[in-house]
């Protein structure tokens, strides 16, 4: 069946999923495959629970014609997603980076619904399934888009925007992050800028933080949108973050709820795109005022007389250099570094978790627990330094230490789930 023909099928409910678990009624159940799942297998499941149409690419699953056989239900997935961007025909802004995404798309999709319907990413749905979701998710009554791409090897942000075709584009950072997938920094880097190639061969737009040399130098020759401290398209300036952040622009100060100095950057890409597409300051300013980060981003919980920064989501070299700086930089008295391990580092693991132990020592902090293989290896004598090889070891003497009026900042890899350090408060 051609393209053409399933998304008339499609546009019966504007609604597709890839997992029988979810709500499937009315929708077009995509068989996608995995190394370990083969969708196929549950297509029946889904007609049963109301999906209208299954697709498939295996024959033996065909039984009528609600199973739309298909040569690779995963490229057909992300054609219907292009052709489905096509019709739309609205702006879409992309981004990626190696820190901030998540935030940086966030702050953009409330400032952005102060004007229009806007549809963003949700949650991290930001790789080769999750970006054609996202488009398909969009329906007629929007009129923005905002698509968050994630990568972790060469040529997948060129995929990604084959696929969704995006008008404007932002990279957060470039940072020491996948390097096992990369390469290397530099690795990272000309997969990142895959995005500004693409943008500058369409002729679109870019955002750029003026700040950032490497942002500023790979945009050479772009038309682009410049923003920062004293940026000649949108000036942002920087007021302070003890925890939150503060900016002012255009003679508006916001008071944000994001802690850290390196939110600055998420909260000034946020502004300038607003800005850019009309929206006014006083609506910028209550958009950014009432945005609460959640999902162990940046969050900020009181336990008792002690406040923990939970930035538990994900952490890499960069990211976590950044956190631990912005703990230290704290007026608060008594300060406690919570750490775990960096996934997907590659041959550079060891270096990168003996530099963050190096430079937490020397921040005066009242105590800095380290927990994963990587970080019980590192070296260096510090008293205030204790090293776990996981989780449990940690918990049994974390939970007979007892803290009062101390600030916490737990910031680690996914894989840790050092989120779960709370129950012991």
């Amino acid at each position: 069946m051609r393209i053409e023909e399933i998304y008339e099928l499609y546009k019966k409910s504007y609604k597709v999923v890839k997992d029988t678990r979810d709500d499937v009624k009315d929708a077009i159940y995509f068989s996608l495959k995995g190394e370990s799942f083969n969708g196929n297998k549950y297509a029946m499941q889904a007609i049963d629970n109301g999906a209208n149409y299954a697709v498939i690419d295996e024959e033996a699953y065909q039984i009528d014609e609600r199973f739309i056989l298909v040569e690779d239900v995963l490229i057909c997935l992300q054609d219907l997603a292009t052709f489905h961007r096509q019709q739309l025909a609205i702006p879409i802004v992309a981004l990626t980076g190696s820190n901030g995404k998540t935030t940086t798309k966030e702050l953009i999709n409330v400032v952005l619904n102060k004007k229009f319907n806007c549809y963003a990413t949700k949650g991290n749905f930001n790789n080769h399934i999750g970006v054609p979701l996202t488009l398909l998710a969009m329906t007629p009554d929007h009129n923005f888009g905002v698509v968050e791409m994630g990568a972790n090897h060469q040529l997948e942000i060129e995929a990604l925007c084959k696929i969704a075709l995006p008008d404007y584009g932002y990279i957060t950072n470039f940072g020491r992050v996948h390097l096992e997938g990369f390469g290397s920094y530099q690795g990272v880097i000309k997969g990142k800028t895959e995005m500004y190639r693409h943008l500058l061969a369409h002729g679109k737009k870019v955002f750029v933080n003026q700040e950032d040399r490497i942002q500023m130098d790979k945009s050479e020759g772009m038309d682009r949108i410049l923003f920062g401290q004293g940026a000649k398209d949108c000036a942002v300036a920087f007021k302070g973050a003890d925890p939150f952040v503060s900016i002012e622009f255009d003679a508006v100060e916001v008071q944000s709820n994001l802690i850290g100095a390196y939110n600055f950057a998420n909260i000034a890409a946020a502004v300038c795109m607003a800005d850019y597409f009309g929206i006014s300051p006083s609506d910028i300013k209550e958009a950014l005022e009432q945005f609460v980060p959640d999902n162990n981003r940046s969050q900020i919980i009181q336990k008792g007389s002690n406040k923990i920064i939970l930035d538990a989501y994900n952490a890499n070299p960069n990211s976590m250099d950044a956190a631990i700086v912005n703990l230290a930089s704290l007026s608060d008295m008594h300060k406690v570094a919570i750490l775990g391990d960096m996934f997907e580092i590659g041959d550079d693991t060891m270096k990168e978790h003996q530099k963050i132990v190096d430079q937490v020592s020397n921040l005066g902090l009242d105590k800095i627990y380290v927990i994963g293989e990587a970080f019980k290896d590192t070296k260096g004598e510090n008293k205030a330094i204790l090293r776990f090889k996981n989780f449990d070891d940690f918990a049994k003497e974390f939970r007979n230490t007892s803290f009062s009026e101390t600030t916490f900042l737990i910031k680690a890899s996914r894989g840790m789930a050092l989120e779960r350090t709370l129950d012991y408060f």
